[in-house]
């Protein structure tokens, strides 16, 4: 079982003025054969706060990965990738390219994210995009390297 956290980043949300769609979009496209869901929370879009619970699920809840979604575009409060780059020790910049250029084959805007990925330890984190529409292109573009990921994170070979 990959041990997964999600994460969803919004203003928004995190004030009770809107649902979250986007973290319900996940947890919808994982397989739970492959996947259990140990944690879903909100935060704004807080460099702090996304920090913080990006550590708490990598350092005390030691999940293999977290997946988070929102604050990710173009907008003042958008700082997620940033947050995200600060708390990880190695990047893994192919899955935001994957995920980009998948996304690029459904609209021009998908160019404007600004998604990475890393490892803190042997957590892979993940960033998605907020909208439902675009976690579910872009989780559906790395869906099938994530295990292999897992299992190399693990300490299995390639």
């Amino acid at each position: 079982m990959i041990r997964t956290a999600i994460l969803t980043v919004s203003d928004s949300c995190a004030a009770g003025r809107m649902q979250d769609a986007g973290g319900p979009a996940i947890a919808e496209m994982l397989d739970a054969a492959l996947y259990e869901v140990c944690a879903a929370k909100v935060v704004p879009d807080d460099a702090g706060a996304i920090r913080n619970e990006l550590k708490m699920f990598c350092d005390v809840e030691a999940v293999d990965m977290v997946l988070t979604t929102g604050g990710t575009g173009f907008g003042p409060r958008d700082v997620t990738p940033e947050a995200t780059a600060e708390v990880c020790e190695r990047l893994a910049p192919g899955l935001g390219e994957l995920m980009r250029a998948e996304g690029l084959r459904h609209t021009p805007t998908a160019a404007l994210s600004r998604a990475v990925a890393g490892i803190r330890g042997r957590t892979l984190i993940i960033n998605l995009p907020g909208s439902p529409k675009g976690v579910r292109e872009s989780l559906a573009a790395i869906l099938g390297v994530l295990p292999h990921a897992a299992r190399m994170m693990a300490g299995g070979g390639h």
